[in-house]
């Protein structure tokens, strides 16, 4: 039988619910047909999708990153405010579209409003200028008697949006990218940006444009930026058709996270910088199937099966173990383009990742707990890694892995424990003993489990429940308490503690 072992005198620290954050860009039906679809019956009178809304809503996203991504190396903000009837239609390079601009500046800010989120944009510093950044910032947060936030009063908004995470571009070290950099130049380039935005309004938080997390680029850019930015960004994909490959890759975010946090704690010793550096993991998920450029034209509509729902899940742990350091993270993304929420004219269904997103987001108590599990464990097999589809994440030496992978929260008071578990077994379930040290259960534990079939299952309009969730009750008492969990699957017990 495997052990999981919590003491809730073993903090980690505090989590920050930003990590539940999200990501909407201009990208195939994200936005258009997704979150935003004017004419639409479903939708309401900003255009806004109400089904859309009502999924949305128990995600609790805390920040939501737009308008990219790529496509914001190409975006002029300007484009995208004042009456919708002028504003231009344009080329769109990044996602080979084209692009209305019916929703800008104002309506992100109103979306964001709608789901009760914070905003965070990310701006152009592709085909961008510092003006142009410099600018945006005013027109968003300005207070005074000046231009850009005249205009935003004359566009129907009297008071400030106070929109408090700015981005410094995006992946400015990809090829992909319009105006993409070598390290050295974007230090150049984003430090002119920060120091007109910040001057613009100093209460602002910055992010710096970061790669993997374990790069040169993000050496350089945290030697070169750490004075002037409060955030380093990584962004990672990873996924795999074999199904023990997935749900592995999601711990090459762990040692992302883990080599950053060192590089952040060097430049701010050798610098002497006093102000706190956290990672903003602003873009993450599993996508690996619909990578190619044919793909990317039809807007990277990714379908979920139960092994990458165990890989979200697994990724959320580590975030959750990793609080310290992380304490921004922005699934990619919301709606449609390799995200948890799928519509079509009339409706929409909830993809398998879904799941766990909610219950984390809903369950997740204030304070991590350092949650020690001993289960059986898997190698990777040689070479799998690189006869997969999609980009190439290297975890075997990572290995053997715990087919079981846990995560513990608790608030403040130690009254209330939230217990984390995935079972990344393919065929098997495994029984654990959970022993909460000096702690004690009180009363019965809630259970929400998210299963299906096999690891291949997967939501569809027409079977939208082939991945659920089940809740029920477990009868547990005192110090230490039994549960098996299912094979593939994911648990959130809530454990009232004595």
């Amino acid at each position: 039988m495997a052990r999981i072992g919590i003491d809730l005198n073993r903090r980690i620290g505090d989590v920050d619910r930003r990590i539940f954050g999200n990501f909407i860009e201009h990208l195939g039906r994200c936005i258009y047909g997704g979150i935003f679809e004017e004419g639409s019956p479903l939708s309401d009178a900003a255009g806004f999708r109400r089904d859309v809304l009502d999924a949305v809503r128990p995600l609790r996203v805390p920040v939501l990153r737009w308008p990219g991504g790529n496509f914001v190396s190409g975006y002029h903000w300007l484009d995208g405010v004042g009456p919708v009837a002028d504003r231009p239609r344009r080329s769109e390079l990044a996602w080979h579209a084209e692009e209305s601009n019916h929703f800008g500046t104002n309506e992100f800010i109103q979306y964001c409003r709608a789901i009760g989120t914070e905003p965070y944009i990310c701006v152009n510093m592709g085909s961008g200028t510092m003006d142009e950044a410099q600018a945006w910032v005013e027109y968003c947060n300005g207070t005074g008697n000046t231009h850009w936030a005249n205009l935003r009063r004359k566009h129907g908004h009297p008071e400030p949006h106070r929109v408090r995470y700015w981005g410094l571009g995006n992946e400015m070290y990809g090829g992909w990218q319009i105006g993409s950099l070598s390290a050295e130049d974007y230090v150049k380039k984003a430090r002119s940006f920060a120091f007109v935005m910040k001057r613009t309004d100093p209460s602002i938080e910055l992010i710096g444009c970061g790669h993997n997390g374990v790069s040169d680029w993000d050496v350089t850019v945290l030697d070169g930026l750490a004075q002037v930015v409060d955030y380093h960004s990584i962004h990672l994909y990873t996924g795999h058709r074999d199904h023990y490959a997935t749900v592995f890759q999601s711990h090459q975010a762990e040692r992302a996270v883990r080599i950053c946090a060192a590089l952040i704690e060097r430049v701010r010793h050798v610098q002497r910088i006093e102000h706190p550096i956290a990672i903003a993991f602003d873009e993450w998920n599993v996508w690996y199937r619909t990578r190619s450029l044919e793909d990317r034209i039809g807007g990277v509509e990714e379908r979920y099966n139960l092994s990458d729902a165990l890989a979200i899940a697994t990724y959320l742990n580590g975030f959750i173990r990793n609080c310290r350091t992380v304490r921004i993270a922005n699934l990619a993304q919301l709606v449609n383009a390799i995200a948890p929420i799928f519509t079509r004219r009339d409706g929409l269904f909830l993809q398998t990742i879904y799941h766990p997103l909610r219950l984390y987001a809903e369950h997740t108590r204030d304070i991590a707990l350092d949650v020690a599990v001993d289960s059986p464990t898997r190698e990777l097999a040689p070479g799998l890694e690189e006869s997969g589809v999609g980009r190439v994440h290297h975890v075997g030496d990572l290995g053997p892995f715990a087919l079981l992978d846990a995560s513990a929260t608790c608030d403040a008071a130690g009254t209330r424990l939230t217990l984390t578990v995935v079972n990344r077994d393919r065929d098997r379930a495994h029984g654990a003993a959970i022993e909460l040290g000096e702690a004690m259960v009180k009363d019965d534990v809630t259970l929400s489990e998210v299963n299906g079939a096999d690891v291949d299952a997967t939501n569809s309009f027409e079977n939208p429940r082939a991945v659920d969730v089940r809740e029920t009750r477990l009868s547990a008492r005192g110090h230490r308490f039994e549960h098996e969990f299912p094979a593939h699957s994911i648990s959130v017990l809530r454990v009232p503690l004595g």
